[in-house]
This record gives C-alpha cells, structure tokens and sequence, in this order.
C-alpha cells in the first residue's frame, strides 16, 4: 500500500517503508499535504489531510476510523506493507523538484517491489521508517548521487516540530484516538530526539 501527499520539504523523504502495520496506519493518519491552486487558490500551505487523504470525505469520528484501520490488520494474515511516498521535493538551494517525477517515479516502485519481493534486504532504518539505501535506487539522469542524498535524508528537528503539529491536530480526538498510534508516536519521537 502505498500512501503520498504533496510536500515540498521534509516528507516524507522519496519512499519509507512502515517497519510494522501500526506505523503504516500512522504514515496515513499523519498525511499532510500542501494546497495546489486547484485546491484551495493558494500554494504551499501545509494543511492536515488524514484519514488517508479523505479529510473532505469521512463522515464520522476519524479516530474511529484509524481504529478501523488497526483492528483490519489484526485480521488479514498476510498484511501489506505500507509506504509513504513523495515526488514533489524540492532541493535546499534552489527550490528546484529533486525527483523528476512522471515515469522515472518506476524507479521508486522497483525499490519497494524489490523489498517486498524479498530481492532487497538491506534498507535503512530511522525513526520515520525504513529508507533505501542510495545504491538501491536506480536515479535517472540528472539526478546526482548529492541530489539522491538530499532527498533520502531525514531532517531530525524538522520531523521533530512536524510530531508537535500532528499531535496537535489529534488531540482533538481525546481518549478515542488509538492508544497504538499514540505509542508509535512515542516512539518515532523518542528516536528522533536520539537521532
């Protein structure tokens, strides 16, 4: 499964895998993306778009929701993975797009094949996922190995202030909000703080 959401910094980097489905829901619940002139009229404000980007489209509590989503994967025996995907990153100098997008995004999609299949067992772990390693991603032309850097690097105090902005939008939920999500954001934070 894969999740994604317009983000010109930060996220989620290129592809991170959930080491587990409870973090998986999390990458969903925690979806943030940045408005688009079709959206809203204006351009790159980060707004909250869980559950899974059907912010617009759930018509009940959406911590019931997550809760769905986690008592789902207790109940499929061969649960997928869940990563979180992002093709709109822009670089640090010139806010120029990182990754070119449209067919090279296969090259992202060989690498989580590749993962799920079994063929690449090396990956990264971080406390925001599991990363490639820069090797195991074919970049296309004029993508430099820095540039590859850039986009599979994880800004520790970026996420950190990221973890503060979602866990704002979930108090809203109280005691309904699921207790698993809750301690996977403890944990992610509590890595990051040691990062």
């Amino acid at each position: 499964m894969l999740f994604g959401g317009r983000r010109s910094t930060l996220v989620p980097p290129l592809v991170r895998e959930a080491r587990n489905w409870a973090q998986g829901v999390l990458f969903g619940a925690m979806l943030r993306a940045e408005t688009t002139a079709a959206i809203t009229g204006k351009v790159g404000v980060v707004r909250q778009d869980p559950p899974m980007a059907m912010i617009a489209f759930c018509g009940y509590n959406m911590a019931d929701y997550f809760s769905h989503w986690l008592r789902m994967g207790s109940m499929v025996k061969d649960r997928p993975r869940i990563y979180y995907v992002n093709w709109f990153r822009k670089d640090s100098k010139g806010g120029e797009f990182i990754w070119p997008g449209f067919g090279e995004n296969m090259r992202v999609i060989e690498w989580i094949t590749g993962r799920v299949s079994g063929e690449i067992t090396k990956g990264i772990e971080t406390p925001i996922g599991i990363l490639p390693e820069v090797d195991d991603i074919r970049a296309p032309g004029g993508v430099s190995r820095e540039r590859l850097e850039e986009i599979l690097s994880v800004d520790r105090d970026g996420w950190l202030r990221e973890l503060d902005e979602v866990e704002a939008f979930f108090s809203q939920f109280g005691d309904r909000f699921p207790v698993e999500l809750r301690k996977e954001i403890e944990r992610m934070r509590e890595g990051l703080e040691n990062w």
